[in-house]
């Protein structure tokens, strides 16, 4: 697929697809989370990998920390900062206390 630029130079798509993907992360309830993968098939477009691009460079103005890797772990290099805020608002663990239960607190998006 070939995105138009505006005028300042911007990509129209990019910029649609960063702000769908905010918008959905910024809906996820407290205690509650998605992975990226999860994000990417609910706005029907990109992958992991293009979802994660976005948090890492725009993601800090949502609750980032309700988005996981596919095994229930944190953004790499965030750990401790996410699990301060899974503690506050009673998201589920798992028993080794550093990954986010997925069975019990992914969010159903039906």
């Amino acid at each position: 697929m070939v995105s138009s630029a505006d005028d300042d130079g911007t990509s129209s798509d990019s910029d649609s697809y960063v702000g769908d993907v905010l918008e959905l992360v910024a809906a996820i309830p407290a205690g509650m989370v998605l992975t990226y993968g999860d994000v990417a098939r609910e706005i029907g477009r990109g992958g992991p990998r293009q979802v994660g691009q976005v948090m890492s460079r725009w993601g800090a103005s949502v609750p980032w920390w309700r988005v996981l890797r596919a095994d229930g772990r944190p953004a790499l290099g965030h750990e401790s900062r996410a699990l301060a805020h899974y503690a506050k608002e009673d998201t589920p663990l798992r028993p080794d206390g550093e990954r986010v239960d997925l069975r019990k607190a992914r969010w159903d998006l039906a």
